[in-house]
């Protein structure tokens, strides 16, 4: 029995998708042998059945000997429960190899998306991210899961090429020479398949970032009806992504075909040369009923031979997937030489716009281009090199572990994975069943939990389908709370609710908050006027700094909090 996760991943070869795949097959070769192995002994016992069976009908119908018909039917009996076994141990491989390969690639995948963090949305959009980790990783399996069926094949080809040269030498030539005809005739449909397969990947990974890109910014799209613009690009990207995939089926049919056509054509050749044969006196009767079964054998390793080629060659192109996101560097490495940790409570300070966030505070910042706000968070957080001092100290010099603690940024985009809900809220059991629900009420997120079937206790769905967006926004706000870290940047906490929630969001946050220093990106006036300090920003600069009153003086001011009135 096989422990998932898997304890032990290492670290994989991406210099190619080749060397990729090899380092999967030697991770886990141990597997694979005896995959391999079951799948040798269950091929050769399907193989040697025949010759089993033309000795039967030799000795036993021929010769009318009953002891040598019980001997072989015994010998057939034997050779059919060494096949079942056999069968069943390498299936039981190939699963193993199969979800081994799989789960390895997948951990590696998400274990890297978190060391690349908030770079990796940046750089990856979001439909290619989950691409690799769901669909490229099972291809990766898949090449593992034929290894032992590929394996048995070609040992019993040439243990049924050697078997017919025994025999009758023209038909041992016939398959020696007859096999690698129809390996070379499938050959020139290997090129398109990878190239059509190519095709068809690109074209899912551009719908499927479309489809999540669209789907994250749905309000901001009802609000300037940019609905029906998205659902044309939409279904222009979804047509072409049907058009790859009928392209991909073309070639795959004509694979299909090839590989019942071309085997056909050899069964048939066998056959008519082991009758003449047979007519001639050349061989027996038995022998020729051996050489139409090896012929109608041949058959499975061909078909084996070319499935293993199709997989290997979607291997590939998933394997490059791989590791073109396994080579992705974060944004921001370790610091060569790390600075000691700022004492607690210390201001934060962006030099890029002239930012000042004093210490304990609940500073909230209006930009007049809402996507400065979120390069900013970005440059708070330290997720990009920017010149930003907590103390007197550079993010910069600072070991991640440190700066991710004391510094968390509450992301706009609310993301929960499935799970106990009081496991989301406090993954690291840090707190009390009171102190979890006092976030929870902080986030005005009570009633989403008096909802729950379970409360606390309550299995949440895969990103929490069941609660809608202001439910899930609330959650992952209180989630944010739980952190305690000593400097919070949130942007956009309260985009996906009401403005009676977002009015009781606004005091609790303050009173949760007291003497730590908090950071909300915001341009509603509900939130702003509860805020201690509001610094406005415009074209990348802090141009004002006053309360949420104060403030309305200014004529830049008023348009970025009048836009956002117009939206709500």
């Amino acid at each position: 029995m096989r422990t998932l996760p898997l304890v032990e991943l290492g670290e994989p070869d991406l210099r190619s998708p080749r060397r990729y795949l090899q380092w999967i097959a030697r991770r886990q070769q141990r597997t694979l042998a005896a995959g391999a192995l079951w799948g040798t002994v269950a091929m050769l016992a399907q193989a040697v059945t025949p010759a089993a069976l033309g000795q039967a009908i030799d000795a036993g119908v021929r010769h009318q000997s009953r002891p040598a018909l019980v001997g072989w039917a015994a010998v057939l009996l034997a050779l059919g429960l060494t096949q079942a076994v056999a069968g069943i141990l390498r299936h039981r491989c190939a699963v193993d190899n199969w979800m081994t390969a799989v789960f390895r690639t997948q951990q590696l995948v998400l274990r890297h998306a978190a060391t690349l963090g908030g770079s990796l949305s940046a750089r990856v959009p979001a439909g290619e991210a989950a691409n690799v980790s769901a669909t490229d990783a099972v291809a990766v399996g898949r090449t593992m899961d034929v290894t032992a069926r590929a394996t048995g094949a070609l040992v019993s080809f040439v243990v049924v090429a050697g078997l017919l040269l025994r025999t009758s030498r023209l038909l041992g030539l016939v398959v020696l020479i007859g096999v690698p005809l129809l390996v070379l005739g499938v050959g020139p449909l290997i090129k398109p398949l990878h190239r059509r397969q190519q095709a068809q990947r690109t074209a899912i990974a551009a719908a499927s970032t479309l489809a999540a890109d669209t789907v994250s910014g749905l309000r901001v799209l009802r609000g300037i009806g940019g609905e029906a613009e998205l659902m044309t690009r939409y279904r222009a990207a979804s047509r072409r992504t049907q058009l790859a995939g009928v392209e991909l089926s073309k070639v795959e049919a004509t694979l299909d075909a090839v590989q019942v056509l071309l085997p056909g054509l050899l069964i048939v050749v066998v056959t008519v040369v082991g009758v003449r044969l047979a007519l001639a006196g050349k061989i027996s009767a038995g022998q020729l009923v051996a050489f139409y079964g090896y012929a109608a054998f041949l058959v499975t390793p061909l078909r084996t031979a070319t499935e293993f080629t199709d997989k290997l060659t979607r291997a590939l192109v998933a394997a490059g997937k791989v590791i073109g996101l396994l080579r992705l560097e974060p944004l921001r490495e370790e610091p060569a030489d790390p600075s000691a940790e700022p004492p607690p409570g210390v201001a934060l300070t962006d030099l890029t716009t002239g930012l000042f966030v004093e210490p304990g505070l609940l500073t909230a910042v209006a930009c007049v281009e809402p996507g400065q706000c979120t390069a900013l968070a970005e440059r708070l957080g330290g997720y990009v090199d920017a010149p930003v001092l907590l103390g007197g100290t550079e993010l910069s010099r600072l070991p991640l572990s440190v700066l991710r603690r004391r510094i968390v940024v509450g992301d706009a985009s609310p993301w929960l994975f499935r799970g106990r809900l009081r496991d989301e809220l406090d993954p690291f059991g840090r707190w009390t069943d009171e102190q979890v629900l006092a976030a929870l009420d902080a986030a005005s997120a009570l009633d989403v939990l008096a909802g729950l079937p379970d409360g606390l206790a309550t299995e949440l769905e895969e990103r929490a389908r069941e609660l809608s967006g202001g439910q899930r926004q609330r959650v992952v706000l209180a989630r944010t709370l739980l952190t305690g870290a000593d400097v919070l940047v949130l942007d956009e906490p309260t985009s996906s609710v009401d403005a009676h929630t977002e009015a009781r969001i606004a005091v609790r946050l303050r009173d949760f908050r007291v003497g730590l220093t908090t950071v909300v990106m915001t341009t509603s006036p509900l939130v702003l006027e509860t805020c201690d300090v509001v610094l406005l920003l415009d074209d990348g600069q802090v141009t004002a700094r006053g309360t949420h009153a104060e403030l309305l003086a200014d004529p830049a001011y008023r348009r970025a909090v009048a836009r956002e009135e117009v939206l709500s």
